[in-house]
């Protein structure tokens, strides 16, 4: 899955640069649709990111590209690699990538099995 976004003056720190929860958060959200869309059955919580890194700053107008790819299947959760690049060249930088993991649950709040 593959969505965009464009950054505006409330998405900025007090430097002028893509505050880095906000950026966190849209790689949250990217994935959880993601993975709601290729398991549409499933309960799905964040339970972890891997390393965060930002690779690159992001000024103001840049648009970004978040790209959202099925990584592993286990039991009870799935896991996306999530790569953001700049949208504005013709060789996107990748500014930040990480592996996002979702647990599947039930009512209850308890890890049950990945259903298709």
């Amino acid at each position: 899955m593959e969505t965009h976004r464009l950054v505006i003056t409330e998405d900025l720190n007090q430097y002028g640069s893509l505050f880095g929860g906000r950026l966190l958060s849209w790689v949250d959200e990217a994935s959880f649709i993601a993975a709601t869309l290729e398991f549409p059955k499933c309960r799905f919580v964040t339970i972890g990111m891997d390393k965060v890194e930002f690779h690159h700053g992001v000024k103001i107008g840049a648009i970004i590209v978040i790209r959202c790819k099925l990584y592993k299947v286990g039991n009870t959760s799935v896991t996306y690699h999530v790569e953001v690049l700049d949208g504005h060249q013709d060789r996107p930088n990748v500014l930040f990538d990480t592996k996002v993991t979702f647990v599947n649950i039930n009512e209850d709040g308890n890890n049950v099995q990945v259903e298709r």
